[in-house]
């Protein structure tokens, strides 16, 4: 063990820690998850802290040799040098996040004492508010971190929606001309093309990849600079401007000064935004998953439109027995998704004055939701999605025998005889047709010619050239 000292007083260390004294009174005041911070949000704490040294090298405020320091300790945490073992902080901890900030400052610094030839502790040499957080504020530190992190993020599924997408455009081509019964109400309904719904599917997940892609257009805007309230105290005034330049390099992201800095910090709107996009996604996902999962009942007593890929036994005694394990997966993910938007919601309300204190909170809600739901897209896809098969007779014995057929029938027998033959089709038993026969509303030839199937499918009045 090794001793260090803050405002509080000496407290012991680890010797092999990099983390420091702030860090240790942390890891003791909230043993409560047992999670840590996200690795995105690592990075990105990292990655500012990084860019302030450059920036404060450059504007002379930081001696050359120190900052060097800095730069190479922080190198060493984004390459992978120095383990994420080193951030110890619990996520529920002390408001706005100082304790996480602290964790990176007392890394970074002792890992550059090191660097200079120092021993870890010895802030004589490098000191982690001093120096490593120089021109810069817990406060305006963490909500461009957050606003780092969830941009890498969702730069990451952007082409896991995609692949969906594609997989559901290319099961819509295979499934085109497989004519199944619609249903409204779960009730039965005129015709569709089972190749129609799926590309409805991908649809879906093309608006919300252009719903992702806007969101992260707010997220761009960075506060960075403001320091403790805003106002920038403490930090140089060029200093916003260029270090929102060098992340934007760094990141490879369009990264721009916010017009008032004071908002930026204060304000967690982009946050709601962004988990509002996901809690959309995550609707739409649940309403597909759901539609599978019906679509795939059975085999012998549920509708059996299709068959889903079997990846697991079902059961545990009832032999042969499969069951739809990764729709049932997408949909515990995207109820955690609904839940976290609630409990980001609630955080990003919470805030006072000049600073919302509950940002650790959202950090921690929104990266792992992201996180979880680009995982869970990508499996549902890759195990679920691309193996489905049609039971196409199924189908289309689905689609002959439903009593909704009598629509097509209302331009040339109106909607009261259409109505009479529904009701009687429906107590008989009788196929629609048969019906509408019998009673002499239309010849069998009309009949064929008005229902169609394929041709009900589509826009327009059936039977008519």
């Amino acid at each position: 063990m090794r001793k260090e000292k803050d405002p509080l007083g000496e407290l012991e260390v680890p010797d092999e820690a990099y983390y420091g004294v702030q860090t240790q009174r942390a890891v003791e005041n909230f043993p409560v998850s047992g999670i840590h911070a996200h690795p995105a949000m690592i990075r990105a704490t990292v990655l500012i802290k990084k860019s302030a040294a450059q920036v404060n090298m450059r504007l002379r405020q930081l001696e050359k040799k120190m900052g060097d320091a800095i730069v190479m300790a922080s190198d060493e945490i984004l390459n992978y040098q120095i383990g994420k073992d080193q951030f110890v902080v619990d996520v529920f901890q002390a408001g706005a996040g100082t304790s996480h900030n602290m964790n990176t400052n007392e890394v970074i610094a002792n890992r550059a004492i090191e660097i200079l030839g120092g021993k870890k502790g010895d802030h004589s040499v490098i000191h982690p508010n001093d120096h490593v957080n120089m021109s810069q504020s817990t406060n305006d530190i963490i909500p461009t971190a957050i606003r780092l992190a969830a941009l890498d993020l969702l730069s990451q599924f952007l082409p896991v929606l995609k692949n969906l997408k594609e997989a559901f455009y290319t099961k819509g081509k295979e499934f085109d001309k497989i004519i199944k019964s619609g249903r409204t109400h779960l009730q039965d309904a005129v015709p569709v093309r089972l190749g129609q719904e799926f590309k409805a599917y991908g649809k879906m997940i093309e608006h919300h990849e252009r719903r992702t892609i806007r969101v992260m257009d707010e997220l761009m805007v960075l506060g960075i600079g403001g320091t403790a309230v805003g106002t920038g105290i403490n930090a140089h005034p060029e200093y916003p401007q260029k270090i929102v330049e060098i992340l934007s390099k760094e990141t490879g992201f369009h990264l721009k000064e916010a017009e008032d800095r004071f908002e930026a910090m204060q304000s967690m709107s982009p946050f709601v935004a962004t988990s509002g996009v996901l809690k959309n996604l995550a609707t739409d996902l649940t309403k597909i998953a759901n539609d599978l999962r019906l679509m795939d009942s059975g085999p012998r007593t549920g509708l059996s439109e299709i068959r889903l890929p079997p990846v697991q036994p079902g059961s545990s005694i009832m032999p042969g027995k499969v069951n739809p394990s990764m729709v049932e997966m997408l949909n515990m993910v995207c109820y955690y998704v609904m839940g976290q938007d609630l409990t980001i919601t609630l955080a990003s309300q919470a805030g006072q004055l000049e600073l919302n204190v509950m940002m650790p909170l959202i950090a921690f809600s929104l990266l792992y939701t992201i996180e979880i739901l680009m995982n869970g897209v990508k499996a549902f896809t890759k195990k679920c999605i691309v193996g489905i098969k049609a039971n196409e007779e199924r189908c289309r014995e689905y689609a002959e025998r439903s009593v909704a057929l009598v629509t097509a029938l209302n331009p040339h027998i109106g909607y009261q005889k259409a109505a009479e033959a529904a009701k009687e089709a429906i107590a008989t038993g009788k196929p629609i047709r048969e019906v509408i026969e019998e009673k002499g509303f239309l010849s069998r030839r009309e009949l064929e010619h008005v229902l169609d199937l394929q041709k009900l499918t589509e826009i327009g009045i059936p039977g008519e050239k």
